[in-house]
């Protein structure tokens, strides 16, 4: 909370910025130039009855002149760029049986930039529960895309000639692919010539909706 000086001096900061000099502060209020005078040098202190006059005869808000900056915030945030972004959503993928992966665009949600890897970025939306508990079904999958992906590493990955796409943590044999779910009850889907895979994407993060 401010204290008599700091407040004096905030009043005077707001009647430059708004034009208005102490004596018309004064006759909105009711009191003599030389009070108005004393509030601003800080050697008189206001009234919290004052308060709410002084705010209003300025044009701001009472907690505004009584709050300095630290005392509007919560002590435990940290400060940053509101900038936003809307991140594209994908249709479904499927984390269970495969489903049919519509390439056009369902919705978009809105990101803080500073949140977000470098990248071309989309969101798809987990549907069954191949991938549980790691990634819940419903839950949106931020997706960087990318031709590849770490052994070990969660994937969106293409299959059944490119037309569905599916969700699988991807492990590295030699020469051969398998993609795993997190779910014992489903069961692995090994790559080969008679089962091709695209890997479109390294799964980042994902989001749910209460």
């Amino acid at each position: 909370m401010r204290n008599s000086m700091e407040m004096g001096s905030y009043i005077e900061s707001v009647l430059n910025r708004i034009g208005m000099k102490p004596i018309e502060l004064a006759n909105r209020i009711g009191v003599d130039r030389s009070t108005v005078t004393r509030y601003l040098k800080g050697t008189r202190k206001i009234s919290m009855e004052d308060v709410p006059k002084i705010a209003n005869a300025i044009g701001i808000n009472p907690m505004e002149l009584l709050m300095d900056e630290n005392d509007k915030k919560p002590t435990n945030v940290i400060d940053i760029s509101q900038r936003t972004v809307k991140i594209p959503v994908l249709g479904e993928i499927a984390c269970g049986d495969p489903i049919l992966a519509e390439e056009n665009y369902e919705d978009y949600r809105d990101e803080l930039a500073e949140s977000l890897p470098a990248g071309e970025l989309v969101y798809l939306k987990a549907k069954g529960d191949s991938m549980s508990p790691t990634i819940p079904s419903g839950s949106f999958v931020l997706v960087r895309a990318q031709s590849d992906v770490e052994n070990g590493e969660i994937a969106a990955v293409l299959v059944n000639g490119n037309t569905e796409a599916t969700l699988k943590r991807v492990k590295k044999q030699g020469d051969v692919i398998i993609l795993m779910p997190d779910n014992s009850a489903h069961q692995p889907y090994i790559v080969d010539k008679n089962n091709p895979a695209k890997i479109i994407g390294k799964a980042i993060r994902f989001t749910q909706d209460l």
